[in-house]
């Protein structure tokens, strides 16, 4: 007699595994940016909306914490993160890892520009970089405007190098105060 809830469980199970996956969205240039608001490294909540008229924003999705290709990623972001500032744009690293590995990690690296913790995976979703099956996010870099618009999307191996998100910042000057 127990069989048949087991039985039932599984069937259920097969029938959800056979649904076909959400759409993802493929955003480009010229796509106002998801707004999201997470955790950060720098203290509090960061909320991509924030910097809307005050400063552009480079989104850097890494793969992982502690791997090679991205530690490699945050580190040519901070040995550039002067260039950066004087563009007038905020470079937000972003992974799937908790806060606390996040945290230990920035550390390790002496960055001084937040990391964000997506560990629910929903703004990786949101930026359709979210690899479904293991809950961490494709290496993207996205770049936005002061109205908050991507000006520029990398994805891949190639995005490790930020030359291309400093590039997109530069028509981006800090505001006058």
């Amino acid at each position: 007699m127990r069989v048949w809830p087991l039985l039932l469980v599984c069937c259920v199970s097969c029938l959800a595994a056979q649904q076909p996956p959400p759409p993802r969205p493929n955003l480009k240039a010229g796509d106002v940016a998801p707004d999201v608001v997470l955790p950060s490294t720098a203290a509090g909540d960061v909320k991509l909306s924030d910097f809307r008229g005050k400063k552009g924003v480079v989104l850097a999705f890494v793969i992982k914490a502690f791997t090679g290709s991205s530690t490699q990623e945050m580190q040519a972001y901070q040995a550039g993160i002067q260039k950066f500032e004087e563009s007038g744009c905020q470079v937000l690293g972003i992974g799937t890892d908790d806060l606390d590995t996040l945290k230990r990690w920035a550390a390790e690296l002496k960055l001084t520009f937040p990391l964000l913790s997506d560990s629910d995976g929903k703004a990786a979703q949101a930026y359709g970089v979210l690899m479904e099956t293991h809950k961490l996010a494709f290496r993207t870099t996205f770049v936005f405007d002061l109205a908050g618009r991507i000006q520029y999307v990398e994805r891949g191996g190639s995005a490790i190098d930020p030359t291309g998100a400093l590039t997109a910042c530069s028509p981006h000057p800090a505001p006058a105060h």
